[in-house]
């Protein structure tokens, strides 16, 4: 298995600084129930000032998403207990603000840049 990598996102939404951050994140969830995860995730950090319910629902159009399963899904908060979760989750991992990093279950604490990400990576894969 030490040939393998896993990279698990959880949401841990920031409401004092960005009020719609849960809905965010009950967007990409919803995408998510219908394989586009990523590309909602991308979406929204592109369009971070736009994150209103029409805005939301113009982004899973836009993607190709069945419209009424994800508004049916959006306004039912069908994601919210399991937003709620990654949230308790962070909290009690330390988690303070986003992004944070985790690599083999140790909260990563230097910079973020793709060369230092990829360094500590390579060391923990031989470690």
């Amino acid at each position: 298995m030490r040939d393998q990598m896993r990279f698990v996102f959880r949401h841990f939404p920031l409401v004092q600084v960005h009020p719609h951050a849960v809905s965010a994140a009950e967007a990409a969830e919803a995408a998510g129930a219908q394989g586009k995860f990523w590309e909602m995730h991308d979406t929204l950090y592109e369009h971070q000032r736009a994150l209103e319910e029409s805005h939301l629902v113009f982004f899973a159009v836009s993607l190709g998403l069945d419209r009424e399963r994800f508004i049916r899904e959006l306004t039912s908060h069908a994601y919210l207990e399991h937003i709620r979760e990654d949230i308790l989750s962070g909290v009690d991992s330390g988690v303070e603000g986003t992004p944070s990093f985790f690599i083999n279950g140790a909260r990563y604490r230097a910079s973020y840049d793709l060369e230092s990400l990829l360094a500590a990576v390579e060391l923990a894969a031989v470690s």
